[in-house]
């Protein structure tokens, strides 16, 4: 699906949270940056998966990782998703799908017997100087968190 690899530089990426705020790859060197991808926000298992994160929050702030949550969602209902399940981290509104494209997790999906276009859920894990060190494409929406810190 995605055609980036471990080892390659992460796409440079521009897009606002559920606030408005405009969130850039550069502004993350020197941290290492959780990016994951959702279909859609406050769905079960997207729920399940941000709040797996949410809730090791802080083993991730004590070994230098920022995260970042990114759908095609609207910043109303990033901002709604994010205030429910009160996550400590920003929702990238990304409606035009570029951030989403650029890491090329956008493609076709079966669900019920039906094919259709949408997001595959997928994190990227990139390091200090904008490198991916890790691609988790199974992911275990309630344990995530342990699929990251290994």
């Amino acid at each position: 699906m995605t055609t980036l690899k471990i080892g390659d530089k992460a796409p440079n990426f521009s897009s606002k949270d559920q606030d408005g705020k405009l969130h850039n790859l550069a502004d993350y060197i020197g941290k290492k940056l959780v990016v994951f991808f959702y279909p859609k926000a406050s769905t079960p298992g997207c729920t399940a998966e941000a709040c797996d994160l949410r809730d090791n929050f802080e083993r991730f702030s004590q070994n230098n990782y920022a995260l970042l949550g990114v759908s095609a969602d609207s910043e109303k209902a990033q901002s709604k998703f994010k205030e429910k399940n009160n996550l400590p981290f920003p929702l990238l509104a990304d409606e035009n799908k570029e951030v989403i494209q650029a890491f090329g997790v956008w493609g076709p999906k079966k669900f019920m017997g039906r094919t259709f276009d949408g997001i595959h859920r997928t994190t990227f894990v990139i390091d200090e100087k904008g490198v991916i060190e890790d691609i988790i494409s199974d992911v275990k929406t309630k344990e995530h968190a342990s699929q990251i810190l290994k």
